[in-house]
């Protein structure tokens, strides 16, 4: 995307992107728990994403690794 068009080295772009992927997850817990109660579906819905979140993430780094010669 972004990255590429601006002509960004992989060593920065690569972990822009794992970030710009995975912020405010932890507030997105702490937040449902909070409003909605450690019981409700809100809660379960805001944990499992954090779960589903790792192996995401291994996908995203693979592609940022195959991905390595599109930037200078």
């Amino acid at each position: 995307g972004l990255m590429r068009l601006f002509g960004v080295e992989h060593k920065v772009a690569a972990p822009g992107a794992l970030i710009g992927a995975s912020n405010f997850f932890e507030l997105a817990v702490a937040t449902a728990i909070a409003l909605f109660g450690p019981g409700s579906g809100a809660a379960l819905a805001t944990v499992v994403g954090v779960l589903i979140e790792v192996p995401v993430m291994l996908s995203v780094c693979s592609v940022c690794n195959r991905t390595r010669h599109w930037f200078p």
